[in-house]
């Protein structure tokens, strides 16, 4: 009888599914970077998002990210992001845990993930953002407008971290 139990054991575990990894938009073989000459500093203000990854080009729009001044390793965040077609929200601070990286506090889904900056403009007026994960990357724009060579320099960037292109919304 104690085989026979054991054995459906065996069976019925068998039967369980690993849970499955979350959605990623990045071959996770690939290295990805952050930006280890960005100044924190440079990204106090309102940023525009006009791009993010997502399977569902009917989701939701856009959104927007305002960053406050740094104060020590912290950093103010209020982020209302379109992230997968889902609408992402987030007020509170923001940790620069190394350069070009951010983990914002207490936040959950995906906005729980580390952020890392993978590019800024020499100017500071584009931003791209990523997650080792891939789960989810964005592009943010100052004024709302990305001009054609920093949408073709924001789009190298995430292909060189690994990002799927074909997955890249623009809104």
């Amino acid at each position: 009888m104690s085989r026979l139990i054991l054995v459906a054991l065996l069976v019925l575990t068998a039967c369980v599914r690993a849970p499955e990894p979350a959605h990623s938009f990045r071959n996770p073989a690939t290295p990805i970077y952050s930006s280890a000459v960005l100044d924190a500093a440079s990204l106090a203000g309102r940023w525009q998002q006009v791009g993010t990854f997502g399977d569902n080009p009917e989701g939701c729009k856009g959104g927007a990210v305002s960053f406050g001044v740094p104060v020590g390793q912290a950093l103010p965040v209020e982020a209302d992001l379109c992230l997968d077609g889902q609408r992402a929200r987030y007020r509170g601070q923001a940790r620069l845990v190394a350069p070009g990286r951010l983990q914002l506090e207490g936040a959950v889904g995906a906005l729980a993930e580390p952020w890392w900056v993978l590019w800024a403009d020499a100017d500071s007026r584009t931003l791209v953002i990523g997650t080792p994960s891939g789960r989810m990357g964005f592009v943010l724009e100052r004024g709302g407008v990305t001009s054609p060579d920093r949408l073709k320099a924001a789009r190298e960037i995430l292909d060189w971290n690994g990002y799927r292109l074909a997955g890249l919304q623009m809104f």
